[in-house]
């Protein structure tokens, strides 16, 4: 009972904290003061809780997966659904499997090949740990070698899907399949190694808490590279003028985004990488508000510069709010981040406009979504995070300009040996028979043609 009570009296204060927080408006950062264990003396329960932490975050990150095929074939043409899904749902596979190879090691290095910026690829660092003290903490005192593993591969796969929501509708399956296995096995490990490895940034005092630019930025600008390599899909401008193609269902797109708002809890909460209420609730916090006061920004701007509501718009509000809080959720305060998460929702309103008007065709947004807001939200640390500015402007812009050259290069590679575009019948018919040979929706499909 005791312990009840003292369970309560904690939960009580750390709500009253956050509110007074959330009240002092002009609260920056510094002013924030999160308790937490002294290092190296954690219990045994709460090491398990942490570790617990950990994995069920890992598991809020997987189901985003789900959200990401949901919302990329909602936007996109009924006749490429079954293509969609199955790209989204072979990268979480080709992910995890690629990052137990190379990736985790890669990421997180023992040696240096080029001190910060290059780790090593010895054979002895190859592969995953087999010893027994991943399973304790001799490996860490907040979690097992194991947690960090699978929630660290959760993260991988997500750059991955990114990039097929801005080539979806004309790449092959296999030209994208082999793209994205080399770019997780080697791209997004190195910039993440620059960071979350000890490398040049960390060593400079950049600051991504979960990823604005070390996954989305990094996302967002390899996807730039394939859809300015394949081209736009067929009829999406004509005679100088943007022609929409318009997403096949707005309830999967709308379950998407939630299902991402959903697991996004899990992507920073977890990346607190314990179970401490004070930072942890307070991640949660500030995540909820960006990604609202996303959805308002991106409303209003959108109402105000298309002359309508536009719910596709709403929905990557979300996301632009939720992208531009992920590099500082524990250090940028409530008010400020819905500040940052509102600016978030006006940047990818303009964003999407820009795009179409440059001819560049993203069916869903993505690059302005993971790639322009996330440059944003780094950035947002340097303004109200305590970060220097500098230093979060050059982190952001040397990743995704790795990742931007680092992915058009590999596009062309496999676009010479490979192919890399369908065909225009094949285009025109859809890539679920073109590809797969099966509907999505045989039934509906055979009513219209009926």
């Amino acid at each position: 009972m005791k312990n009840l009570l003292t369970s309560k009296l904690g939960t009580m204060l750390a709500v009253a904290a956050v509110g007074s927080l959330f009240a002092a408006s002009g609260a920056h950062a510094e002013d924030i003061t999160i308790v937490t264990e002294p290092e190296g003396s954690i219990s045994t329960a709460m090491f398990t809780v942490n570790n617990l932490w950990i994995c069920i975050a890992a598991a809020l990150v997987f189901i985003m997966h789900l959200g990401f095929a949901t919302l990329e074939a909602g936007l996109t043409q009924a006749k490429n659904t079954v293509n969609i899904l199955f790209k989204n749902s072979v990268i979480p596979g080709l992910g995890i499997i690629t990052y137990a190879m190379l990736g985790f090691n890669l990421m997180y290095p023992a040696d240096w090949i080029i001190p910060g910026v290059l780790g090593s690829l010895a054979p002895a660092a190859w592969g995953l740990a087999t010893d027994e003290a991943g399973l304790t903490a001799a490996y860490n005192v907040g979690y097992t070698y194991w947690g960090d593993f699978i929630f660290q591969a959760m993260f991988a796969a997500t750059a991955a899907t990114i990039v097929s929501g801005c080539v979806a509708e004309r790449i092959k399956l296999h030209s994208f399949l082999i793209f994205s296995f080399i770019f997780l096995l080697i791209a997004y490990p190195i910039t993440g190694s620059w960071q979350w490895g000890g490398g040049w940034l960390s060593e400079m005092g950049f600051y991504d808490f979960a990823g604005s630019s070390i996954v989305h930025g990094v996302g967002g600008f390899a996807g730039l590279a394939g859809a300015l390599i394949l081209g736009p899909r067929l009829g999406k401008f004509k005679n100088g003028k943007v022609h929409p193609i318009l997403g096949h269902s707005m309830p999967l797109a709308t379950i998407g985004v939630f299902l991402l708002w959903f697991g996004w809890f899990g992507f920073n909460g977890g990346s607190v990488l314990s179970a401490d209420p004070g930072p942890v609730s307070l991640v949660f916090t500030t995540t909820a508000l960006a990604a609202s006061a996303g959805a308002v920004g991106a409303m209003l701007t959108s109402w105000i510069a298309l002359k309508k509501p536009d719910l596709s718009m709403v929905l990557n509000g979300i996301l632009a709010g939720l992208v531009s809080i992920t590099a500082g959720p524990d250090v940028i305060a409530p008010f400020w981040a819905v500040i940052c998460g509102f600016i978030g929702g006006i940047i990818v309103v303009f964003s999407v406009i820009f795009f179409d008007a440059i001819k560049i065709d993203d069916p869903v947004g993505a690059v302005s979504v993971h790639g322009v807001c996330g440059i944003w939200g780094t950035v947002a640390v340097g303004i109200w995070g305590g970060a220097n500015f500098g230093v979060q402007l050059l982190g952001t812009l040397s990743m995704c300009a790795f990742s931007f050259i680092f992915a058009l290069i590999l596009f062309l590679i496999v676009k010479a040996i490979f192919g890399l575009r369908v065909s225009e019948e094949e285009e025109v018919g859809g890539l679920d028979l073109g590809e797969h040979g099966q509907e999505a929706y045989p039934d509906f499909q055979a009513a219209v043609k009926g």
